[in-house]
């Protein structure tokens, strides 16, 4: 449904409540709103009369409740309805005077078979596009669109697909057809967040805007069966949302009608219903918490735990190792961290639950452990045995691994209580109790919301106060607002809080039961209230789209939802216009591009972040860190004055000088050197009106499990593979075992063997990547050893020539210091001693071969030359300042060409039988002569001739 569809059905279904008016553009979120935008406005009552707008706007109708406005000027403009009665509230709208004015339109298809999407691009322009165009429902351009798009491409326009987190950059796969671009793009979990960019190419002085949007595999939502009934909260209550945090689009709400999911931001969406003789009516009108997850949908019933998969809807209890009932809450994280630094090679919980008095975290699939009770948080708080503690509520952080426990703790618990705060870290296991105290009305709730922040920082609020915890709780208070010493019922009509909504960008919304929206950003201690944009009578709650952009969902009693994007940006600068209101500095920028970043042994990185300011101002960056100390981080800033704004630059450098080799303890010296720092740069100062109030990104200091080696020109493919097995002799084995060794070569772990002549020496080249690609040729020192015990090769340099003034490590000597090892363990950077100095080692015989290789010692292996044989090495990375991972690869080499030596059986054999046949012959060849001999004597050898017959 359009905007003005979503308009019409508010005006009909709110005929009775107060006066209202908004605004809405024909650019999708309003990201175009220029002097070439046409601006609808709409006014929502029964008293409107006319229009007023600044001279240098123009409307279609000034006297109807509905029209049209331009404006020829950009700038600040002052609009608002006259009413019979009292004035109705005036915005002051920015229009700008940018040249973009067209924007993408994309259309996604998913292939299963060989997981990949492919997206159908088009350019159209906002103020000359179809319907469903606007609403991104389009299966192909309209006809001005495929005009448009062809125009753009014969001058050189041409989209592409960059993602966010990985860099990735993906391209079209052909020319142009049928005025659209079509881009394969790969199904990715960890890179869904991707941006259309196009050339910078002008047509009638118009740039196309960037598109951010979300791709993941397709998202499925439960289908609705004939027959099952409602699922329902509380007659009378508000919506329950719940989105996945990494995709909102797919999101789930509970209303006091029905259950409604959705996976493309309710474009469309289907209702979440059970089936009949499960649930009583009164247990299907009683859902008061809601969690969206991968495997299906989590409510809490009356304190039971179910769960709505695709087929079923399940009930939760001891067969889970969870309670049967008294389940106070669940929840699931509420920040999208897809990489993290696991140290103590744990798992991540995917949600929390909780009684009064018990915590279990929740794992995939269907997976539950209790991690603590409040009986043992006495006792590690150590709070008074006589005390009260009980579990008030929970709320994953800000930070990948930590969740927190609001506690109940009172004495004489008939008046009041105090709220404490308790961090666990699911990696170390720890629980770290904060500095910070909240002494409330002992009826008081409190729902804690954590900011999307490096330090923990958080809003709690209640029904009519919002409390703030700043900067690892080093400021506190009651956030405060122009009257009323904070109580935001009092300027709401006297409605409550229903839902405090937080982004990426430190944009805090919060919404009254009656729709009264307050603002206020991260580090900001006093809020703002906006314009009212939609009637106190109809029930709504804030979520994200598909493009990260807010929007209010709309749940009607006649069962039925609708989405509506909500102009933030535009509705609080119109307030700050209003209040004076201005941001301290005029630009923060940065050149970090990625939310987490790896730092192994040797790395360094360098980050800068400039801030632009006027003169006088005094302001600069500052830098906060969250974690362990296992960083040196060095500062420069660098200073600049001109036309009356001052550039403050300021260069970070991340590096850790750590020696590791030759050390006693080196698994506990990198384990207490590796960790997961969040850091954060925020300007100084700043207020509501600064578009972004600070940058934060992960820094893991340990081993990236996506790092890994290989020897370059080897291959699992590529090779004709065929299933066969080879025999080692037991002479060439290193342990000298009392039989042959037969081995079956696997195709899958070894890949292709190399073929090498027996003459031909070999120095395997190590290179490493990582998931984004080739890093770098690896230059340290490494070692290979032939997994199957094999020991009949040797290398071409020997100790004395590489150098080495005392015996060298090799790998005779290692296995005998490490009987009880596996060969793989025996040997490695844990255990590596250089052999260059008089200082380490001892002396012995300099002329064995050197078994330690690296890319510059010209150290090769070389073969037998008495026979061929199959050889799968393992390679290992020995060079302990290397890196944090246990680097290895296997190859295998197949020599051929020698000819084999044959056995002493073999020979004494082959000359007993060439003996015996000369015997033979000479004794055969005697008794022939002997019957020659023979016969000669009695017949002479001439016989005299016969007489000729007369």
């Amino acid at each position: 449904m359009s905007a003005w569809g979503v308009a019409a059905l508010l005006a009909w279904l709110s005929c009775c409540g107060s006066a209202l008016w908004r605004y809405y553009s024909n650019s999708p979120n309003y990201n175009i709103f220029s002097t070439r935008s046409a601006i609808k406005l709409e006014y929502e009552g029964t008293s409107f009369s006319e229009w007023s707008v600044p001279e240098t706007c123009s409307l279609q109708d000034k006297r109807s409740p509905t029209t049209e406005l331009r404006c020829s000027a950009p700038g600040i403009q002052a609009i608002k309805p006259i009413v019979t009665g009292p004035d109705e509230e005036e915005r002051y709208l920015y229009v700008d005077s940018s040249h973009t004015c067209f924007m993408w339109h994309y259309r996604i298809i998913p292939f299963f078979e060989n997981l990949t999407h492919v997206i159908i691009i088009w350019v159209f322009d906002p103020e000359h596009a179809n319907p469903d165009e606007l609403l991104r429902n389009a299966e192909e351009p309209s006809r001005n669109s495929m005009v448009l798009s062809t125009q753009l491409a014969t001058l050189g326009q041409k989209p592409t697909v960059y993602t966010i987190l990985r860099k990735k950059v993906y391209f079209p796969d052909g020319n142009m057809n049928d005025g659209t671009w079509r881009i394969t793009v790969p199904v990715t979990r960890d890179d869904a967040l991707k941006e259309i960019r196009g050339n910078q190419v002008t047509f009638q002085d118009c740039f196309i805007s960037d598109t951010f949007f979300l791709l993941t595999s397709p998202l499925l939502t439960t289908p609705e069966f004939p027959g099952f009934l409602p699922l329902s909260s509380q007659t009378g209550s508000q919506l329950i949302p719940s989105w996945n945090p990494c995709v909102p689009s797919l999101a789930v709400v509970v209303s006091d009608t029905e259950t409604y999911q959705t996976n493309d931001s309710f474009r469309t969406w289907t209702r979440i219903r059970v089936p009949p003789n499960i649930l009583s009516d009164d247990e299907r009108q009683s859902v008061t918490r809601v969690t969206l997850m991968y495997d299906g949908i989590y409510f809490v019933i009356k304190g039971i735990l179910y769960l709505k998969t695709f087929h079923a809807f399940k009930r939760l209890g001891r067969n889970e190792n969870i309670p049967d009932g008294g389940i106070m809450g669940v929840t699931s994280r509420k920040w999208c961290w897809i990489k993290y630094l696991l140290k103590n090679k744990g798992r991540r919980s995917t949600m929390v639950i909780w009684t009064e008095n018990e915590v279990y975290l929740g794992y995939t699939p269907l997976e539950f452990v209790r991690i603590i009770t409040t009986a043992e948080l006495k006792i590690l708080l150590k709070l008074s045995p006589s005390a009260t503690l009980t579990v008030h509520n929970m709320e994953y952080t800000g930070h990948p691994l930590e969740l927190a426990v609001l506690l109940n703790y009172c004495i004489t618990c008939t008046v009041t209580k105090n709220i404490f705060i308790v961090i666990y870290n699911e990696d170390t296991k720890q629980w770290m109790f904060q500095d910070f105290t909240l002494d409330v009305p002992i009826d008081s709730f409190l729902v804690a919301r954590f900011l999307f922040s490096a330090t923990p920082e958080l809003v709690l609020y209640d029904k009519h106060r919002i409390y703030y915890c700043y900067h690892n709780f080093t400021l506190t208070g009651v956030l405060q607002t122009p009257t009323e010493n904070g109580n935001l019922s009092m300027l709401s009509n006297e409605s409550v809080i229903h839902e405090v909504f937080i982004d990426y960008y430190g944009n805090i919304v919060v919404k009254m039961e009656n729709n009264i929206i307050f603002y206020f950003k991260t580090s900001i201690t006093d809020a703002v209230k906006l314009h009212v944009w939609v009637n106190s009578t109809i029930r709504t709650t804030f979520l994200l789209s598909t493009s990260g952009h807010i929007y209010l969902l709309y749940a009607f009693d006649n069962g039925t939802v609708r989405p509506q994007e909500y102009p933030l940006k535009l509705e609080a600068h119109s307030i700050a216009f209003k209040t004076k209101d201005k941001c301290p500095y005029t630009a923060f920028n940065n050149d970090i591009g990625r939310i987490f970043y790896f730092l192994d042994k040797g790395d360094t990185l360098k980050l800068w972040s400039q801030l632009v300011y006027p003169e006088n101002t005094g302001l600069y960056t500052i830098v906060e860190l969250y974690g362990p100390e296992v960083l040196q981080i060095s500062r420069h800033t660098e200073y600049e004055i001109a036309f009356g704004h001052c550039t403050k630059t300021l260069q970070l450098t991340f590096s850790q000088n750590i020696n590791y080799e030759g050390v006693d303890n080196y698994f506990h010296l990198q384990d207490k050197n590796t960790g997961l720092l969040l850091i954060q740069l925020r300007p100084s100062a700043y207020s509501k009106t600064c578009t972004r109030a600070h940058k934060v990104f992960q820094m893991a200091v340990g081993c990236d499990i996506y790092k890994y080696i290989t020897v370059k020109g080897f291959s699992k493919k590529g090779c004709l593979q065929h299933d066969f097995t080879y025999v080692i002799e037991k002479s060439h084995l290193r342990h000298q075992p009392s039989q042959n060794l037969k081995v079956r070569y696997d195709w899958e772990e070894y890949g292709c063997p190399l073929k090498l002549r027996f003459t031909e020496k070999f120095q395997p080249v190590i290179q490493l990547f990582n998931d984004d690609g080739f890093i770098e040729d690896v230059k340290v020192n490494f070692i290979v050893w032939e997994i199957h015990g094999r020991d009949d090769y040797s290398f071409n340099t020997t100790m004395k020539q590489s150098g080495c003034l005392n015996e060298a490590q090799t790998w005779k000597s290692m296995i005998k210091l490490n009987k009880h090892l596996p060969l793989e363990e025996v040997w490695g950077p844990q255990n590596y001693r250089h052999c260059f100095s008089y200082a380490i080692g001892k002396p012995g015989d300099l002329t064995q071969p050197y078994e330690i290789i690296n890319s510059s010692n010209n150290n090769h292996i070389f073969w037998p030359h008495g026979h061929s044989g199959m050889y799968v090495f393992r390679v290992k990375i020995l060079d302990p300042n290397y890196s944090f991972c246990n680097l290895t690869a296997i190859f295998a080499i197949e020599t051929f060409g020698a000819i084999p030596s044959p056995g002493a059986y073999l020979v004494a054999a082959f000359l007993f039988i060439l003996m015996l046949l000369f015997f033979t012959l000479l004794v055969l060849s005697y008794f022939r002569y002997m019957n020659i001999y023979r016969r000669h004597i009695y017949e002479p050898l001439h016989k005299p001739p016969k007489p000729k017959e007369s």
